[in-house]
């Protein structure tokens, strides 16, 4: 199992930006396609953004063009950039493998609102 902690959440206005950071601990890191995810209470955690171990990345619809996702296979460590940021992105984030088979780590809020 791998260790995954969140970082970089915060209160922001609409159209600002964050930039999330996941540490991983664990050699998994770096041989799996890496998510990030986003939960608001009562409903179910859906995945934004994934990239592969080779730097493919994949996009959910309502982050495309302002989500960036990147990973830094030396340093283990997942990466969001969230820019245009708007009140719907408010949710808790957490990253994971692509199967979110990982123990999930304690999450980063971000809140959007003005």
């Amino acid at each position: 199992q791998v260790q995954l902690m969140e970082s970089g959440g915060g209160l922001v206005q609409p159209g600002g930006s964050l930039t999330l950071s996941c540490a991983a601990s664990g050699s998994i890191f770096s041989r799996s396609t890496m998510g990030w995810y986003r939960q608001v209470p009562r409903k179910e955690r859906e995945l934004v953004a994934d990239i592969t171990v080779g730097g493919s990345t994949n996009y959910a619809d309502s982050v495309k063009g302002r989500f960036a996702i990147s990973r830094d296979n030396t340093k283990t460590t997942l990466y969001l950039q969230m820019n245009m940021l708007k009140p719907e992105d408010t949710a808790a984030y957490y990253c994971n493998t692509i199967f979110g088979n990982q123990n999930w780590g304690q999450g980063t809020q971000v809140t959007v609102s003005s």
